[in-house]
């Protein structure tokens, strides 16, 4: 799936920043380091994750920016993403700013490896995510990040996929993009480059909903029948009469405004009775003189 040239450093590239991997760092050993002498500490939730979200790879080639990878651990945290993987970051990136960015996320962050290609990063993995701002011959059939996001869920289901970002400067150099096996790129309106941090949230929210991991929340209250809401009209008419809020000739022209009003918004039995609740508290109010 991978060409050799992913597996050498891109020297020829204008804009290579390849550094040096410090030692310890090298292959795929995980980092447990202890940033401004701090032991890491898991803070997030321990909930069981889908299987299929738990296959997803979030990739960072060349970061420049302590504050990016923490931003993106939290970022993956947010969506239940947990595997962070690094690919030659910047000898001068500050581990001290990253744990601060990564806050909630710290234990993402104390759990990422580090790879000295993107090669090695991504050789277990069944499909290979890149990310790109720009176009070209290579880069012409980018999907959406809704696009893509359906088209590997599928394939995170049976192992691992790696969603590789480049980095901050100039992205991922071609000979990077040549060991993808999809392109995505990020929709905007007219600067396409994204910070990195935003362009992880972007992705892993999308392949969040893809997993169909969102529940989102149900109304307690069922919807209220015709029936109810006719009874309500019907409650309410009456005692706008009683009120001289309308005049009987204007009563028909008047309710049917009510009833638009009503209708605008998806009323639950438990909002129909609320409404209809005021009415008679109302009327007591009234036939009781003022409550002291």
């Amino acid at each position: 799936m991978c060409t050799s040239k992913c597996n050498r450093a891109s020297a020829e590239s204008k804009c290579s920043r390849e550094m040096p991997i410090p030692s310890g760092e090298k292959g795929v050993d995980k980092v447990r380091d202890k940033v401004g002498d701090k032991d890491h500490h898991t803070q997030s939730s321990d909930a069981p994750l889908r299987g299929d979200l738990d296959n997803i790879r979030i990739v960072l080639v060349g970061t420049l920016y302590g504050g990016n990878v923490g931003s993106a651990c939290r970022a993956m945290s947010n969506m239940g993403i947990r595997h962070l993987r690094l690919v030659a970051p910047d000898a001068a990136l500050d581990w001290a700013e990253a744990e601060k960015m990564a806050v909630h996320a710290d234990d993402v962050l104390a759990a990422r490896e580090t790879f000295a290609t993107l090669g090695e990063a991504v050789a277990d993995c069944v499909a290979v995510v890149g990310t790109t701002a720009r176009r070209g011959l290579y880069r012409q059939h980018a999907l959406t990040p809704r696009e893509t996001a359906a088209a590997v869920a599928p394939l995170a289901a049976t192992g691992p996929v790696a969603i590789v970002f480049g980095r901050e400067d100039c992205g991922l150099h071609n000979e990077e993009v040549a060991c993808c096996t999809h392109l995505v790129q990020i929709p905007t309106a007219a600067y396409a480059s994204l910070n990195l941090a935003q362009a992880v949230m972007v992705m892993v929210y999308e392949l969040f909903l893809a997993a169909g991991s969102f529940e989102p929340v149900r109304e307690k209250s069922p919807p209220a029948p015709a029936a109810l809401k006719a009874r309500m009209i019907g409650i309410w008419r009456d005692y706008l009469g009683e009120i001289g809020f309308m005049e009987p000739a204007m009563a028909d022209h008047m309710m049917a405004a009510m009833s638009r009003i009503f209708s605008r918004g998806a009323l639950t039995e438990d909002d129909v009775r609320i409404l209809m609740g005021v009415v008679r508290q109302s009327r007591w109010a009234v036939a009781n003189g003022e409550r002291s």
